[in-house]
């Protein structure tokens, strides 16, 4: 099984950079119709990251990945056969409809925003022609594991960055409360918002936290489960964010994977030196969770949505301006710390001074010794990440030799893909060959900023004549050039079209507003396989009464201790009988507990406006 790294790529610089650092594949907004609005790319930009992956072999897939008014359509295939066109290796979709659409033969791949969260789903996923299924965030490694023994597509699953409340494709809220779907690539974050949780009698439990945020996925301790598990495609959230992160997060699971590659293959080409040392607690994040890959467990930030970064050490002493603190992580002018003040509140500082293990707030903060100090921005970590920070390289061996006119150099990379060569020369006689030859050999092997490296450089003529240093990098920087050009030919994606529905698989009888149902087309397509009522999705309808607008398989109760089938310690003082609302802003929202399917439903309450 090929194990492949997929890293997100913001736009182009951020897509090369990740490449650099060991990306197998990269994931780019398309020019529209993609999951995150504020990350389109034209193009001209795709087509050129296109062709520096296809250097190494990485592959480009393409975020098409929103649902689709009927006028969205015919513009969002134009689109998709321009990506085709560029070479594009694959479209990552939601919306269904598409595929009664003239697609060009591009292979799909479906989104984890189809809710991708059963061996069922799954299957039927696989039947209707999709190459690749992105799992649901929730799938637990048991059940990776029945759904690789029950299908055959492959199997991408997340491994890192920030998590979504709600299942993926199953989120109304941001729609409902502002008119901006997540399904259609505009979530404002309401789940990143502060709530107060409430009784149905009023009174107040928690008041103004964030009950909704979720740490930050790490799957890094599972990885090796992962991949006996059948999982062969890595994915690392993050289309929105920097490019310390990519660079260090990519490196982080790079080295990780290339650990475990026993009786695996690679899925790219090359391998990567990293000129800094990975660590994913020093770039954003709001501390880690491996969320449902094993079991239940805490996995909520209820006093910030904000980063933490990594923790620093404890305060050992208060002075009039400065601080001393535990540990042995070195500090910075410019860094920025953190803390929970008295209230669990976060607060922060800036670093003034250093001496030692004291440090100089730019603002003294109202702190306590044994207070826990986190740094979320490590300026001279920033710094160096700012520079070159990795490289990437492909083995070639060289072979150089004689021909009726001249010379040619033979190009063979680690992959198989060769070039030949040739420059018209005089055969003038060397009077010194062992040196001839050295010359031949140390100038050919100067590949400098290529792509590639020379693992082995063979001179057939032995020296026996004479060649200018000049005529050497001449024929060395055509053979690279074409080796270049080769390579990105070599790995251009071979046409797939989706294959004809089976009829074997078929859909309900009737579906509600979950199947997102919001085209003709869509419609078109679950009518083709047995559904005969579609309830259209609020996108289009506005109709929120009674509907859930988030599913969740997060629990509350779980959370605050007051587990409906489990119990817990209850330091709330919930009863099992209370009926839970969340308030914000004076929007009120049910919460439903379903202990049969283990999952937490936000309901949209027609008594919205709440006084008390």
């Amino acid at each position: 099984m090929k194990l492949e790294l997929l890293s997100p790529a913001k736009n182009l610089d951020f897509g090369r950079e990740a490449v650099n650092h060991g990306a197998d594949a990269l994931y780019i907004g398309a020019p529209a119709f993609g999951a995150r609005a504020a990350a389109t790319n034209t193009v001209e930009d795709i087509e050129a990251l296109v062709q520096y992956a296809h250097l190494y072999g990485s592959k480009v897939f393409a975020t098409v990945n929103t649902l689709l008014f009927d006028d969205e359509l015919e513009p969002a295939v134009a689109m998709i056969h321009q990506l085709y066109n560029i070479g594009v290796d694959a479209l990552i979709i939601q919306d269904l409809g598409l595929l009664e659409c003239d697609l060009p033969p591009i292979e799909l791949h479906a989104s984890t925003q189809c809710h991708n969260a059963s061996i069922e789903r799954v299957k039927f996923m696989e039947s209707i022609g999709f190459r690749r299924v992105i799992l649901a965030r929730e799938t637990s490694l048991e059940q990776m594991r029945a759904i690789r023994e029950a299908t055959h597509v492959e199997l991408e699953a997340f491994v890192h960055g920030a998590l979504c409340v709600s299942y993926s494709g199953q989120c109304y809220m941001s729609q409902y409360l502002n008119q901006r779907s997540g399904n259609r690539g505009c979530c404002s974050q309401p789940c990143r918002s502060t709530y107060d949780l409430i009784t149905a009698d009023g009174r107040t439990l928690i008041k103004n936290h964030h009950l909704l945020s979720l740490k930050d996925f790490n799957a890094s301790q599972h990885l090796r489960s992962m991949i006996d598990a059948g999982i062969s495609s890595f994915k690392i959230e993050g289309r929105l964010k920097d490019l310390s992160y990519v660079k260090n997060i990519t490196a982080y699971y790079r080295q990780l994977l290339d650990s475990m590659m026993d009786g695996h293959e690679r899925a790219s080409s090359g391998r990567t030196a990293f000129f800094f040392t990975p660590d994913p607690e020093r770039t954003f994040n709001r501390s880690y969770t491996d969320y449902f890959l094993r079991e239940r467990q805490p996995m909520a930030s209820f006093a910030t949505q904000k980063s933490l970064g990594k923790p620093v050490g404890e305060v050992t002493s208060v002075g009039r301006f400065t601080l001393t603190v535990s540990g042995e992580e070195p500090f910075v002018n410019g860094d920025g710390l953190c803390f929970f003040d008295a209230d669990g509140r976060l607060q922060g500082f800036l670093v003034n001074g250093v001496e030692g293990r004291t440090i100089t707030p730019n603002q003294m903060p109202a702190i306590r010794i044994g207070t826990p100090l986190w740094r979320n921005q490590d300026q001279a970590f920033e710094k160096l990440l700012q520079g070159h920070t990795a490289e990437r390289k492909i083995g070639v061996r060289m072979l150089f030799c004689i021909t009726r006119r001249g010379f040619s150099l033979d190009l063979k990379d680690e992959d198989g893909v060769s070039v030949v060569q040739h420059m018209a020369a005089e055969h003038q006689p060397s009077d010194r060959p062992i040196k001839s030859s050295n010359t031949i050999v140390k100038q050919l092997s100067k590949l400098g900023d290529s792509p590639f490296v020379a693992e082995e450089v063979t001179d057939t003529t032995e020296g026996r004549y004479f060649i200018t240093a000049g005529t050497l990098n001449e024929l060395r920087r055509k053979a690279v050039e074409l080796l270049k050009e080769y390579r990105i030919r070599h790995f251009r994606p071979k046409d797939c079209r989706c294959t004809s529905p089976n009829s074997d698989f078929r859909t309900p009888a009737s579906l509600d507003y979950r199947a997102n149902v919001i085209n003709q087309c869509a419609e078109d397509f679950y009518k083709h396989h047995g559904t005969s009522e579609i309830e259209r999705g609020v996108e289009q309808t506005g109709d929120y009464a009674g509907k859930a607008l988030m599913t969740t398989k997060y629990c509350l109760r779980y959370e605050l201790g007051c587990c409906l089938r489990d119990g817990g310690s209850n330091p709330h003082g919930i009863a099992p009988t209370d009926t839970l609302l969340l308030r914000n802003n004076k929007q009120m929202f049910r919460l439903a507990f379903d202990c049969s399917e283990c999952v937490m439903r936000i309901i949209f309450n027609q008594e919205k406006k709440i006084t008390h």
